[in-house]
Protein backbone atom coordinates (compact mmCIF):
# COMPACT_ATOMS: atom_id res chain seq x y z
CA UNK A 1 0.00 0.00 0.00
CA UNK A 2 1.20 3.43 -0.48
CA UNK A 3 1.58 6.08 2.04
CA UNK A 4 -1.48 6.99 3.86
CA UNK A 5 -3.16 10.46 3.03
CA UNK A 6 -3.29 12.61 6.21
CA UNK A 7 -6.17 15.03 6.36
CA UNK A 8 -6.42 17.66 9.52
CA UNK A 9 -10.10 18.43 10.38
CA UNK A 10 -9.78 21.40 12.66
CA UNK A 11 -12.36 23.81 13.94
CA UNK A 12 -13.77 24.83 17.63
CA UNK A 13 -15.36 22.30 19.75
CA UNK A 14 -18.76 21.43 18.35
CA UNK A 15 -18.00 22.82 14.93
CA UNK A 16 -19.18 19.99 12.97
CA UNK A 17 -15.34 18.57 12.46
CA UNK A 18 -16.00 14.71 14.06
CA UNK A 19 -19.57 14.94 12.32
CA UNK A 20 -17.84 15.51 8.85
CA UNK A 21 -14.97 12.93 9.71
CA UNK A 22 -17.25 10.80 10.53
CA UNK A 23 -19.19 11.21 6.95
CA UNK A 24 -16.08 11.79 5.32
CA UNK A 25 -14.93 7.84 6.40
CA UNK A 26 -18.33 6.48 6.33
CA UNK A 27 -18.41 7.43 2.28
CA UNK A 28 -14.39 6.26 1.75
CA UNK A 29 -15.29 3.19 3.61
CA UNK A 30 -13.84 2.20 6.44
CA UNK A 31 -11.24 -0.17 4.99
CA UNK A 32 -10.17 2.65 3.23
CA UNK A 33 -10.31 5.15 5.66
CA UNK A 34 -9.78 5.62 9.64
CA UNK A 35 -9.93 8.62 12.13
CA UNK A 36 -7.26 9.32 14.86
CA UNK A 37 -8.63 11.66 17.84
CA UNK A 38 -7.10 14.37 19.35
CA UNK A 39 -9.17 13.63 22.72
CA UNK A 40 -7.29 10.09 22.92
CA UNK A 41 -3.46 12.20 23.74
CA UNK A 42 -4.74 13.98 26.77
CA UNK A 43 -2.22 13.94 28.97
CA UNK A 44 -3.19 11.95 32.27
CA UNK A 45 -5.05 14.53 34.51
CA UNK A 46 -6.54 12.58 37.31
CA UNK A 47 -4.04 13.86 39.97
CA UNK A 48 -5.14 17.62 39.26
CA UNK A 49 -8.83 17.72 37.91
CA UNK A 50 -10.93 19.72 40.64
CA UNK A 51 -13.80 20.30 38.87
CA UNK A 52 -15.36 21.68 35.19
CA UNK A 53 -13.64 24.93 34.57
CA UNK A 54 -10.75 24.38 37.74
CA UNK A 55 -7.11 24.16 37.46
CA UNK A 56 -7.18 21.22 34.69
CA UNK A 57 -7.81 23.68 31.12
CA UNK A 58 -8.68 20.64 28.59
CA UNK A 59 -8.72 23.12 25.93
CA UNK A 60 -5.03 24.59 26.26
CA UNK A 61 -2.11 23.12 24.38
CA UNK A 62 -0.29 21.83 26.77
CA UNK A 63 -3.19 19.43 27.70
CA UNK A 64 -1.70 17.29 24.97
CA UNK A 65 0.43 15.28 24.06
CA UNK A 66 0.82 16.55 20.51
CA UNK A 67 4.42 14.64 19.81
CA UNK A 68 2.76 11.37 20.51
CA UNK A 69 0.12 12.03 18.46
CA UNK A 70 2.94 13.18 15.61
CA UNK A 71 5.12 10.11 16.02
CA UNK A 72 1.92 7.70 15.85
CA UNK A 73 1.46 9.22 12.14
CA UNK A 74 4.67 8.80 11.07
CA UNK A 75 4.44 5.40 12.44
CA UNK A 76 1.21 5.00 10.28
CA UNK A 77 3.21 6.44 7.32
CA UNK A 78 5.77 3.88 7.44
CA UNK A 79 3.14 1.21 6.92
CA UNK A 80 3.43 -0.09 10.75
CA UNK A 81 0.23 -0.76 12.76
CA UNK A 82 -0.46 2.19 15.58
CA UNK A 83 -1.27 1.55 19.44
CA UNK A 84 -3.53 4.50 20.25
CA UNK A 85 -3.53 5.48 23.71
CA UNK A 86 -7.70 5.70 25.63
CA UNK A 87 -8.43 8.90 27.78
CA UNK A 88 -11.16 8.19 30.35
CA UNK A 89 -12.91 11.02 30.22
CA UNK A 90 -14.73 10.31 33.74
CA UNK A 91 -11.28 9.12 35.63
CA UNK A 92 -9.54 12.08 33.46
CA UNK A 93 -6.97 9.23 33.28
CA UNK A 94 -5.43 6.91 30.28
CA UNK A 95 -6.41 3.34 29.97
CA UNK A 96 -4.29 0.53 30.18
CA UNK A 97 -5.31 -0.66 27.22
CA UNK A 98 -4.88 0.68 23.63
CA UNK A 99 -6.49 0.95 20.19
CA UNK A 100 -5.23 -1.11 17.57
CA UNK A 101 -4.82 1.23 14.13
CA UNK A 102 -3.73 -0.40 11.03
CA UNK A 103 -2.45 1.73 8.28
CA UNK A 104 -5.46 2.72 5.68
CA UNK A 105 -5.42 4.91 2.24
CA UNK A 106 -6.89 7.70 4.18
CA UNK A 107 -6.16 8.94 7.86
CA UNK A 108 -8.24 11.71 9.01
CA UNK A 109 -7.09 13.49 12.13
CA UNK A 110 -9.49 15.48 14.32
CA UNK A 111 -9.30 17.64 17.04
CA UNK A 112 -9.25 21.56 17.89
CA UNK A 113 -5.69 22.08 18.32
CA UNK A 114 -4.05 19.78 15.99
CA UNK A 115 -3.68 23.19 13.31
CA UNK A 116 -2.04 24.30 16.22
CA UNK A 117 0.69 21.84 16.88
CA UNK A 118 3.96 22.66 14.67
CA UNK A 119 4.73 18.71 14.88
CA UNK A 120 1.02 17.55 13.95
CA UNK A 121 0.86 20.22 10.97
CA UNK A 122 4.19 18.78 9.43
CA UNK A 123 2.21 14.97 9.29
CA UNK A 124 -0.80 16.23 7.63
CA UNK A 125 -1.00 16.41 3.75
CA UNK A 126 -3.59 18.86 4.05
CA UNK A 127 -5.64 20.62 6.52
CA UNK A 128 -9.68 21.39 6.80
CA UNK A 129 -11.45 23.96 9.25
CA UNK A 130 -14.94 24.28 10.43
CA UNK A 131 -15.34 28.03 11.44
CA UNK A 132 -19.04 27.58 13.25
CA UNK A 133 -20.56 30.35 15.19
CA UNK A 134 -20.36 30.22 18.56
CA UNK A 135 -23.76 29.95 20.16
CA UNK A 136 -23.61 26.48 17.78
CA UNK A 137 -21.25 25.14 19.22
CA UNK A 138 -21.51 25.86 22.71
CA UNK A 139 -25.13 24.09 22.61
CA UNK A 140 -23.12 21.19 21.03
CA UNK A 141 -20.88 20.71 23.44
CA UNK A 142 -23.26 21.41 26.38
CA UNK A 143 -25.66 18.09 25.11
CA UNK A 144 -21.76 15.73 24.33
CA UNK A 145 -20.39 16.57 28.22
CA UNK A 146 -23.44 15.98 29.73
CA UNK A 147 -24.68 13.16 27.86
CA UNK A 148 -21.62 11.28 27.09
CA UNK A 149 -19.19 12.79 30.08
CA UNK A 150 -21.03 12.36 32.99
CA UNK A 151 -21.13 16.22 33.43
CA UNK A 152 -23.50 18.98 35.08
CA UNK A 153 -24.86 21.81 32.79
CA UNK A 154 -23.21 24.41 35.27
CA UNK A 155 -20.10 22.45 35.29
CA UNK A 156 -19.85 23.04 31.03
CA UNK A 157 -21.19 26.27 31.19
CA UNK A 158 -18.43 27.73 33.72
CA UNK A 159 -16.13 25.52 32.05
CA UNK A 160 -16.48 27.27 28.40
CA UNK A 161 -16.58 30.72 29.54
CA UNK A 162 -13.46 30.13 31.44
CA UNK A 163 -11.47 28.30 29.69
CA UNK A 164 -12.87 27.07 25.76
CA UNK A 165 -14.22 30.28 24.82
CA UNK A 166 -10.75 32.00 25.55
CA UNK A 167 -8.34 29.34 24.64
CA UNK A 168 -10.58 29.24 21.07
CA UNK A 169 -9.58 32.64 20.68
CA UNK A 170 -5.78 32.65 21.59
CA UNK A 171 -5.48 29.16 20.29
CA UNK A 172 -8.19 27.29 17.71
CA UNK A 173 -9.54 30.67 15.42
CA UNK A 174 -5.86 31.76 15.03
CA UNK A 175 -4.99 28.63 13.61
CA UNK A 176 -7.11 28.17 10.60
CA UNK A 177 -4.46 30.40 8.45
CA UNK A 178 -2.72 26.79 8.00
CA UNK A 179 -6.09 25.45 6.31
CA UNK A 180 -6.21 24.78 2.89
CA UNK A 181 -10.16 24.77 3.36
CA UNK A 182 -12.10 26.79 5.50
CA UNK A 183 -16.19 25.68 5.93
CA UNK A 184 -17.92 28.45 6.94
CA UNK A 185 -21.46 27.41 6.81
CA UNK A 186 -22.43 26.13 9.92
CA UNK A 187 -25.32 23.54 8.83
CA UNK A 188 -24.73 22.27 5.21
CA UNK A 189 -21.58 19.83 5.20
CA UNK A 190 -22.95 17.94 2.05
CA UNK A 191 -21.06 19.92 -0.67
CA UNK A 192 -17.92 19.50 0.91
CA UNK A 193 -18.37 16.00 1.86
CA UNK A 194 -18.85 15.02 -1.88
CA UNK A 195 -15.74 17.22 -3.16
CA UNK A 196 -13.88 15.54 -0.47
CA UNK A 197 -15.39 11.96 -1.56
CA UNK A 198 -14.74 12.52 -5.34
CA UNK A 199 -11.04 14.11 -5.23
CA UNK A 200 -9.76 11.20 -2.94
CA UNK A 201 -11.91 8.24 -5.14
CA UNK A 202 -10.36 9.40 -7.95
CA UNK A 203 -6.78 10.36 -6.80
CA UNK A 204 -5.53 7.47 -4.11
CA UNK A 205 -7.82 5.81 -5.51
CA UNK A 206 -10.36 4.83 -3.09
CA UNK A 207 -13.37 2.57 -4.27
Amino acid sequence: MSRPHIIGVAGGSGSGKTYFAKELQKMLGSENCSILYQDNYYIDQSARFDGDGGSVNFDHPQALDFTLLARGLQTLKMGQPLQVPIYDFVTHSRKTETLLENPKKVIIVDGILILHSKEVRAELDEAVFFDTPEDLRFQRRLHRDVHERGRTPEGVKKQFELQVRPMHDEFVEPSKRHAQTIVTDSGDYHAVLSQFTHRLQNTLPVR
